[in-house]
């Protein structure tokens, strides 16, 4: 309600609000990569007596190449090293494969290929069920700049589709990706990525059930109509706009845009993951929500809880209410690792339900609670139960001491 409220005062009124959303051209879904694992830049040359044996031959030396490839990422060891499957068993971990460009011949075929494995299938043979480590919820705000104007959220473009289109269940970032649509283009623009103020930023990322922010740009360059394309990528970070990696990318011509901006979307995640593993991704403390302001007859109060902090933890107990929904979102490596934190939840004192509705498997999960008193009360009801808890009001985080 607050945003809404802050949003509406921007623009003067609900009659400009009105017209600053309306239109159909907005709103890119990202896709969901939960269950695949994705291998892509696999370049076949394949000659046979037909162009369909030929295309079904670089088909099968994707696959092939594909999961070797895919082995060797995974463990952090040489190609040459991966285990050779058989066609039947690869075929039976393929997911789909992606065309990212083909020529075809009457008895050739070249083409740069995609291929994505069944994570259940493949996940055995690879010996890991999912990322191990993952950074804090990231909210997305993707910006580019082309013909002299800026561009996010205010209507489609292909660098909001690149990004929706790729699959973040092989990064160890935990990108959360707007639509793009209702009040997207109000709240996050460009004007907001390079904003300073945590207050606002504060009331943002909470909608949005975020702790942090990256700002991925681009800057076409066009050396005239149907030419080529010069894009200059640049990832930052933070709420400080702190610049993270910048790169320059060229394609030949216009058509191959799509291609230029997908290459771009993985160097910036590969540059944030660089980030993370070498403690440059921090996270900006100024960014947790702050705890509304006490009177100063509060004073006594705040001392005494203070002194009850030193003590041994007394049984938590549950002020009697009206049942308030609550959204936690935790990390599950595991289905049993879902199944863990819903019995743990559903189990304190007060907890009329407690449902998960947004399942990552290797990532960060929602479950809806509804809980018999304040957030308050619940945060302490989990610390209760070993639940290491984050953030405030209706929206809260948990982990496992170690995790």
């Amino acid at each position: 309600m607050l945003l809404g409220i802050a949003a509406l005062s921007l623009i003067g009124g609900g009659a400009a609000l009105y017209a600053q959303l309306e239109g159909s051209d907005r709103g890119i879904a990202p896709i969901d990569s939960s269950s695949t694992f994705e291998v892509t830049g696999i370049a076949v040359d394949v000659t046979a007596k037909t162009a369909d044996a030929a295309r079904t031959e670089g088909w099968r030396q994707a696959l092939s190449k594909g999961w070797k490839a895919l082995w060797a990422k995974t463990n952090g060891r040489p190609i040459s090293e991966a285990p050779t499957l058989s066609d039947s068993v690869l075929s039976g971990m393929m997911s789909g494969v992606i065309v990212e460009q083909e020529q075809i011949g009457p008895n050739r075929y070249i083409a740069t290929l995609g291929v994505l494995f069944d994570r259940s299938r493949a996940g055995p043979l690879l010996g890991v069920e999912g990322l191990t480590r993952r950074s804090q919820p990231m909210l997305v705000i993707p910006v580019m700049l082309t013909g002299g104007s800026f561009q996010s959220f205010e209507s489609r473009n292909e660098w909001q589709r690149a990004w929706a289109q790729f699959r973040t269940n092989n990064s160890p970032i935990d990108y959360v990706r707007p639509v793009g649509n209702g009040i997207d283009p109000l709240l996050l623009n460009v004007a907001q990525a390079q904003r300073r103020n945590r207050s606002w930023w504060r009331m943002i990322l909470e909608q949005y059930g975020a702790a942090d922010i990256v700002v991925p740009e681009v800057q076409l360059k066009r050396t005239y109509p149907g030419g080529p394309v010069i894009g200059t990528f640049t990832a930052r970070h933070g709420p400080d706009y702190r610049l993270i990696d910048r790169f320059t990318l060229r394609v030949e011509n216009s058509a191959a845009l799509p291609r230029l901006l997908q290459t771009g979307v993985q160097r910036i995640d590969a540059a944030y993951a660089r980030a993370l593993a070498e403690g440059r991704l921090t996270f900006d403390r100024s960014l947790i929500p702050v705890a509304p302001p006490v009177e100063e007859e509060a004073a006594e109060e705040i001392e005494a809880a203070s002194e009850a902090a030193n003590r041994p933890p007394e049984p938590v107990t549950v002020p009697a209410g009206v049942a308030v929904p609550y959204s936690i979102r935790y990390a599950s490596p595991t289905s049993n690792a879902v199944a863990e934190a819903e019995i743990s939840v559903s189990g304190i004192p007060g907890v009329t339900s407690a449902l998960t509705v947004s399942t990552a498997m290797g990532g960060t999960s929602t479950m809806r609670v509804t809980f018999a008193g304040d957030g308050n009360a619940l945060a302490a009801a989990l610390r209760a139960r070993g639940w290491t808890v984050a953030g405030s009001g209706s929206t809260l985080t948990i982990s496992r001491p170690g995790q």
